[in-house]
């Protein structure tokens, strides 16, 4: 296993065990965070964000979403024969990180009755449902976070501001356009664990919305897109 692949998967897992973790301690019943609400929902999902590129960024670029991939492929900064092991460690990493986050709340997900809760804590979904609002919503989310990546990589930012600045645009994004679908940004944090929530014996879990799922990953990679297209009229 090569350092890239056990960073990325690694990364991914410990981004989805942290950001899904606070989901979870505010949604499931009987937490000491239950109810604490969206703000706590963001700044963990930022948190974790940096928490998860510190851990691994000696092993690979601590991508941890296949749309950064993507990106910094289109751009140049990923060789494409990288690009399938990248994105095959995150989907994996996110699945065994939602594993993760199963048996660490497993007596409150054994007692929780909402079915939408239950998704929630796996994967994202719409306030409204309206699929093409939504894909917006996807887009507008990653486009943010990737554009913003890209002029980061030319700004002379040292290593570790760089990580923190990250985790801060992450709780922006979260908290300025992630109130219509929860904010995937990342084709692997959804569909690893929505994945997973079709497998997990848990009971009430209802279904995983399939209908839905398609969203979170054609958006954030739209997004992805148009950023390094946007990017390179610099």
């Amino acid at each position: 296993m090569s350092n890239e692949f056990l960073g990325e998967f690694l990364g991914t897992a410990l981004l989805i065990l942290l950001g899904n973790g606070v989901v979870a301690g505010v949604v499931l019943p009987k937490t000491k965070n239950h109810n604490a609400g969206w703000i706590v929902i963001t700044a963990g999902w930022g948190l974790a964000v940096a928490i998860a590129a510190f851990a691994v960024g000696s092993l690979s670029p601590a991508h941890l979403n296949p749309a950064v991939s993507l990106a910094m492929a289109m751009s140049g900064s990923l060789p494409w024969a990288s690009f399938g092991s990248y994105v095959l460690a995150q989907f994996l990493g996110a699945m065994f990180g939602q594993i993760l986050v199963w048996l660490m709340y497993k007596p409150h997900y054994d007692i929780a009755e909402n079915p939408a809760d239950i998704l929630g804590t796996f994967s994202t979904g719409p306030a409204l449902r309206d699929n093409v609002s939504n894909l917006v919503s996807e887009i507008l989310g990653t486009f943010v976070l990737v554009l913003t990546l890209l002029a980061m990589g030319t700004a002379n930012i040292a290593a570790g501001v760089s990580t923190l600045a990250v985790s801060a645009l992450i709780i922006g994004i979260g908290l300025s356009l992630g109130g219509t679908t929860g904010y995937a940004i990342n084709p692997a944090r959804d569909l690893g664990p929505r994945l997973m929530h079709s497998i997990l014996p848990i009971a009430h879990k209802g279904d995983g919305d399939w209908s839905y799922a398609w969203i979170p990953v054609v958006g954030p990679l739209l997004g992805a897109a148009l950023a390094v297209l946007v990017y390179g009229l610099y």
